[in-house]
This record gives structure tokens, C-alpha cells and sequence, in this order.
């Protein structure tokens, strides 16, 4: 009989979840991650080529009531947080990391808790090192990548090359705010992701956030500092913009300090 390690590709990623929320269901994913039924569900290219861009920055600006640039950053703050989550676990997890290009990931509007949901196809790659039980079961949707470099490289270029960053770019054609504005949202949530699941991580969380960070060049984006119990908390370098809010909001670590 396989191991689970080997019957279930994401299981790192979703017992990780699990760690952190205490629930599968985590308003923003998919229940397991894993999407059987696409009905209602549209890839995440239909963000990126702009197709539903419009519908997704008009729910933001109704949930906040903020200006449109303002509302397109927390936007794409709370999207860049569950996007890069199931890559940024999987990696620090076990090595495993599903390869989020916007062809795999899906979304819907209709559960209104969160802004929007996302989920994997079950087809989703998941890229392994030759090391990993699945390098040698060898399942269709599996990767193998010769060493650590390579697979930092196969998340960069899934993630931010192929996903994050033309949506950047199409957000941009919309509204106008900074790439450095949103890609310091990145930033802060793949370190705040990590520093939450950091009891069912193994090894140091600030050694793990500093690698991931490096890799995707936003190392320079966010800065961990000790916190008043002496753990690591993240401070930004850029906003958010929720200061702006007609209930204006100055986020924990937050480059800005209030008078």
C-alpha cells in the first residue's frame, strides 16, 4: 500500500493548513485544496488576461469603500496571500511545491466571506526533488527537479514570473499603483504565511522566509524584527494603502507609525 507521503501529492501542504487554521475550511481556499468539480470555478488567466479583472477590483471597491487604487492594493494583497500559500507551505513543508501558473489555480466570487476563492486542478504540477517518495512513484502531475536551486527556480518561475507579475501588470492597466507597492504585499504575506505555520514547520522560520525571499528577489521588501515577546514579526518597507480607507486601518508592521 503507498504511503501517504506518495497517495496524496499536496498532503504536506493541506496537513500544514490544517496546522495553521485548525479547519479545512479556510475562507479564501478550496476545501482540501483540490478542486473535483470545476463547475462555477474560472482559471486565474481570466484575471490576468483582464476578463474578470474588472468584476474582482469592483467587489474590492464595494468591500472597502476606499479609492480604486487603494482598494485594487488590499485586493491584491488578500490575492497574492492565498495564491502564494500552497507553494510557500509546500516548499517549506517537505520540499513539495505545487507550480501555481494561473492555468492550474481557480477561482470564484460566490462565497462572500472572503473577497474571492481560490483552488488547484487536480492535474496541478507539483515539482519534487529526486529525493521525495514521488520522485520514484512517478504519478503524471509530478516534476522531478534536480536539486534545491532548481526547484526555488520551478516556484519563482510558476508563482511570480507566470502568474503574480502579469497580473501585476494588468492591475496596472486598470488603476495606477506601484509594482513595488504590491510586490512588498508578496512579500509580507509569504513571511507572515511561514511565521504562522512556523510550529508545523521544520527547521528555523526566519532562515526558511530569508531563502524563499531571496529566491523571488523581495528580500529587500520586508524586514523581521523581534516582536515584544521576543519572536519574529514582519515589518514592511511599503504599504498597503489601508490608511487611505474612509476607515483608515495602519496594519501591525506597517511601514508607516501612527502619531
Amino acid at each position: 500500500m503507498p504511503g501517504r507521503a506518495t497517495a496524496a501529492p499536496l498532503a504536506p501542504v493541506t496537513d500544514t493548513l490544517r496546522a495553521m487554521f485548525g479547519t479545512d475550511d479556510v475562507p479564501g481556499l478550496a476545501p482540501g485544496l483540490l478542486v473535483d468539480d470545476e463547475f462555477g470555478w474560472s482559471p486565474a488567466t481570466t484575471l490576468v488576461d483582464g476578463t474578470r479583472l474588472p468584476e474582482f477590483l469592483s467587489a474590492a471597491t464595494r468591500r472597502w469603500g476606499g479609492t480604486p487604487h487603494a482598494c485594487a492594493a488590499l485586493a491584491w494583497k488578500a490575492y497574492s496571500y492565498w495564491a502564494a500559500l500552497p507553494a510557500v507551505l509546500g516548499w517549506a513543508s517537505a520540499r513539495r511545491v505545487p507550480l501555481l501558473d494561473p492555468t492550474d489555480v481557480l477561482i470564484h466570487f460566490a462565497d462572500h466571506r472572503p473577497l474571492l476563492t481560490m483552488g488547484l486542478r487536480r492535474s496541478t504540477t507539483v515539482a519534487v526533488l529526486p529525493t521525495d517518495p514521488l520522485a520514484l512513484a512517478g504519478p503524471p502531475e509530478v516534476r522531478v527537479v534536480a536539486d534545491e536551486a532548481e526547484l526555488l527556480a520551478a516556484l519563482r518561475a510558476s508563482l511570480l514570473d507566470a502568474h503574480l507579475v502579469p497580473l501585476i501588470t494588468a492591475i496596472q492597466a486598470e488603476v495606477r499603483v506601484g509594482a513595488r507597492t504590491l510586490l512588498g504585499s508578496v512579500a509580507s504575506g509569504i513571511a507572515h504565511g511561514v511565521l504562522r505555520a512556523a510550529d508545523a514547520l521544520p527547521g528555523p522560520s526566519t532562515e526558511s522566509i530569508g531563502t524563499l525571499l531571496t529566491a523571488l528577489d523581495l528580500a529587500d521588501l520586508v524586514d523581521l524584527v523581534p516582536g515584544p515577546d521576543g519572536t519574529p514579526t514582519v515589518q514592511r518597507r511599503t504599504c498597503c494603502l489601508a490608511f487611505t480607507l474612509p476607515k483608515p486601518k495602519i496594519c501591525q508592521g506597517c511601514c508607516l507609525r501612527p502619531a
